[in-house]
């Protein structure tokens, strides 16, 4: 059940509440809790000539001389005898006169106190509040002496579980100092708390509304894990994996060392291993020791019993060793502003230096760049995780980057701390990182800033235009730099100004940086050796206005889309051969990319070397005939044959690509079937016209295809549609032909020289054309396909 008087502090019902305890696996009941105020001793610790009150001393040591009294109501009437006795380890007995003994009662001092001094081989000490009974003083020795090592364990435990206490007694009283806050103040001190000191919560509680999580941290309110860096695996066993603000491991053997003590299942052992030694005179009852100053106080989880068997109150004394100082971490890497009010010097590794005074006359040393040290005390505050300043710095005294480092005494001895970096505003801009590095309006963007005390930067915003400043968050990124990300989704192009505010400064710095609409993506840039162009492929290529590769200038020429990707060719001036491996591309709005180049090798090339025809349908009876080799027209077949250039060859597989000039229509010639190799440097292919489709006419071009890799267009012949002619005739009106698709004729003329042409109308129907008379008994005619070429019309009849 909870404690009597908790139940009028809700708030402290809560903190006791919060603690979430690991069952020991030794015992089923849960024990009473250690709520029953015992009797206090008062104790002092000589080293030297230095003298500590108990609450300051980690740990005791060989010659130290220690005071010890009683510290009782002055209306007490139970009588106590108090007895010390040192120990030297589980298997050594100590000597009879390591057990001394102080009747609390007595008026004089030298009766009623105990002055010791820690012997030589002495590793641990118990104190004993045994009621005035004859024989008393026989038994505690005889009992000590018989079973040291059961009193050993005993004072280990003893002492962890009374050092667990102390952590849960500072979350107490910390939550208890705050009574009176507003309500939702629990849900940032009792994470703080409970990640200083080690104290694991139940998370879920706090995520509730503020109604709730009294009731829900009240639940298994007597309970507390305590862990160290040797427990841990232990703990995630018992109770899981620990949250976020579970466990802050500690150290330091005072806080545990390798011990998994849960002190309620620590007391309870105890009582068990005490059980099996008892006598019908005596009983031995555990307590847990709280310091404050020169008192030790004493919690009972039972109440003492002064009929026999009588209890005997066993306390423990801290280990006799050398000293073991908390090994103190510093939370994070970054710098500290030291101009910040409530400066926090942030640690952890140690529990025990918000909980207890072992960790004394605590200052920090900082060191400016002139060299002068300046030493102000700090004060351990487990709500904020760290060490404060208990006094102001001097103003002015300190700027830029200086050095400030932790020391003080661990008990009697002298204990150094972590080092910090801090930072103190000075003059200077904040500047861009990467003065190339622009925005792009759409999606958040990160952006890195430099400037001086990057660690006293208290805010960032940013303005559109004329529009309202807005705040932006930011993260330290080292010692002089901020990365701050700025929400440019749904916003336009154009000017942001950025205000950058620190500590001590009453006008923010302030800088531009331009946002530009997304820019082209550039997937990859392709340049074949031997090549005066690149082919880039991407998104929004149309952006780009030139590439620079090396001192070669490439303008973009070809752009082409297949889906959603652009294919884009830049080429150089004449007889610029680029080479380089990273392509610097300007964009239309002036921004420049920087892409690195994929090397191809050379593309494949061949020469022509000839060309023959071959008719494919039945001749008309009027056949039209030409000169120029180079047409093609659409009633023949075309066979031509390649040369590669000195040095190459051809494969079997290549194949060859036939297009029109606007690339309307095109076709690939396989290799195998529709291209053959007469040799290894020679190919012959075959182009049927009607491959390239009815609508394909003008000027065709080749090229060779080697897998992914093609080559140069080169001019291959003229596809010419030729109309068919059945025949003509002269009469007293005038000379005439007559056909089928006579539109396709562009001019007719009796000459060759085309003097004195007829020009066929655009859009004729007709099937009978007006011709002139033939002079030398041929007519001659130009068609559209090719109007440059002229045609013999001739009656093969």
């Amino acid at each position: 059940m909870l404690p009597r008087f908790l139940l009028s502090r809700p708030l402290l019902a809560l903190a006791l509440a919060a603690a979430t305890l690991v069952e020991s696996p030794l015992c089923a009941a849960d024990p009473a809790p250690f709520d029953l105020p015992g009797p206090g001793l008062r104790i002092s610790v000589t080293r030297g000539d230095r003298t500590l009150p108990i609450a300051e001393v980690p740990n005791l040591a060989t010659g130290d001389t220690l005071t010890i009294e009683a510290d009782l109501p002055s209306d007490q009437r139970a009588r106590y005898i108090l007895f010390s006795a040192f120990l030297s380890g589980a298997t050594n007995p100590p000597p009879k006169n390591w057990v001394q003994s102080a009747d609390t009662w007595k008026p004089k001092d030298k009766d009623r106190r105990l002055t010791l001094t820690v012997p030589k081989g002495a590793r641990q000490m118990a104190l004993f509040l045994v009621p005035d009974t004859r024989g008393a003083s026989d038994t505690i020795v005889d009992a000590v002496r018989d079973r040291p090592g059961e009193f050993v364990r005993a004072v280990q435990d003893l002492n962890q579980a009374s050092l667990d206490r102390s952590r849960l007694n500072a979350f107490v009283a910390a939550i208890r100092a705050q009574e009176n806050s507003h309500p939702e103040f629990l849900r940032t001190l009792a994470p703080a708390l409970s990640n200083s000191l080690a104290i694991k919560l139940n998370a879920d509680c706090l995520a509730r509304v503020i109604e709730l999580q009294a009731a829900c941290l009240l639940e298994n309110r007597d309970s507390l894990v305590l862990a160290d860096i040797h427990s841990s695996s232990m703990t995630d066993t018992l109770i899981g994996a620990p949250t976020d603000l579970a466990l802050q491991l500690s150290y330091t053997r005072e806080a545990g060392l390798g011990y998994y003590s849960p002190y309620i299942g620590v007391i309870r052992d105890i009582a068990r291993v005490f059980g099996a030694f008892g006598n019908p005179q005596f009983g031995y009852l555990p307590t847990l020791a709280t310091r404050e100053g020169e008192r030790m106080s004493l919690l009972l989880n039972a109440a003492p019993s002064f009929a026999k068997p009588k209890s005997v109150l066993v306390a423990a004394m801290p280990a006799i060793d050398a000293p073991s100082p908390p090994r103190l971490r510093v939370t994070g890497d970054a710098p500290l502003c030291g101009a910040r009010p409530g400066l926090v010097l942030p640690v952890e590794g140690a529990p025990l230096i918000y909980s207890t005074g072992f960790a004394r006359n605590m200052m920090v040393s900082i060191t400016g760049v002139d060299g002068k040290t300046i030493d102000l005390p700090v004060r351990a505050r487990a709500d904020r995780g760290g060490y404060v300043l208990t006094e102001p710095l001097p103003t002015g005294a300190l700027s830029g980057k200086v050095s400030a480092k932790l020391h003080g005494q661990w008990g009697f001895d002298t204990f150094e701390g972590p080092s910090f970096t801090l930072q103190f505003p000075g003059r200077g801009d904040w500047r861009l990182v990467d003065a190339g590095q622009s925005l792009v309006v759409g999606r958040d963007n990160g952006l890195a800033l430099s400037g001086p005390a990057a660690a006293c930067v208290t805010g960032v915003t940013m303005r559109m235009g004329n529009g309202a400043a807005q705040a932006v968050p930011f993260t330290l990124g080292g010692a002089d730099r901020i990365i701050a990300t700025l929400p440019l989704k749904g916003l336009r192009a154009g000017d942001v100004t950025l205000e950058v505010q620190q500590i001590g400064d009453a006008t923010p710095n302030t800088l531009t940086v331009r946002a530009y609409s997304p820019a082209s993506r550039i997937d990859t840039v392709t340049l074949a050796k031997g090549d005066r162009f690149v082919t880039l492929t991407g998104q929004r290529l149309d952006e780009i206005a030139g590439i620079e590769i090396g001192d070669v200038h490439l303008t973009p020429a070809d752009l082409t889309r297949d889906g959603d990707t652009d294919r884009l060719v830049a080429a150089a001036g004449q007889n610029r051969l680029p080479d380089g491996t990273i392509a610097r591309i300007k964009l239309s709005d002036g921004r420049t990319l920087s892409v690195p180049i994929t090397a191809a090798p050379p593309r494949p090339a061949a020469m022509l070397i000839a060309r023959s025809l071959s008719p494919k349908d039945a001749a008309a009876a009027v056949a039209l005939a030409t000169r120029d080799e180079t047409v093609l027209p659409d009633n023949a077949r075309l066979t031509f044959s390649l040369r590669a250039p000195d040095g190459a060859r051809l494969t079997p597989a290549d194949a060859i690509e036939v297009a029109t000039a606007d690339g309307g229509a095109s076709v690939t010639l396989e290799g195998g079937r529709d291209v053959r190799l007469s040799s290894p440097e020679v190919a012959v292919a075959t182009l049927d016209p009607a491959r390239l489709g009815p609508a394909a006419a003008g000027a065709l071009r080749y090229r060779i295809v080697r897998g992914n890799i093609k080559g140069d267009w080169a001019p291959l012949a003229t596809l010419v549609r030729l109309p068919r002619i059945d025949g003509g005739g002269c009469e007293a009106a005038g000379c005439w032909i007559a056909g089928r698709d006579l539109f396709l004729i562009d001019r007719v003329a009796a000459t060759a020289d085309m003097a004195g042409a007829i020009t066929v109308p655009a859009g004729f129907t007709g099937a009978r054309l007006t011709v002139p008379a033939a002079k030398d008994g041929s007519l001659y005619l130009a068609l559209r396909d090719a109007p440059g070429v002229v045609f013999t019309m001739a009656d093969k009849r």
